[in-house]
């Protein structure tokens, strides 16, 4: 158990900037997830596309 927090003691920068990494990636894509429901102006505004209209954003 010394042992553990010794090293966490001497490593924590190892340990709490890749962890920061993945935490900051995991947000963003669960906040791209919330966003598709708006990727196109349409779904904002309610109407349907019409044939051949592309999305706005991909």
């Amino acid at each position: 158990m010394v042992n553990i927090v010794a090293k966490l003691r001497e490593h924590w920068m190892q340990i709490l900037v890749p962890m920061g990494f993945v935490m900051g990636w995991y947000m963003d894509k669960q906040q791209d997830q919330k966003l598709t429901a708006f990727r196109n102006k349409s779904v904002l505004y309610s109407r349907e596309l019409k044939p051949g209209e592309e999305y706005t954003w991909k």
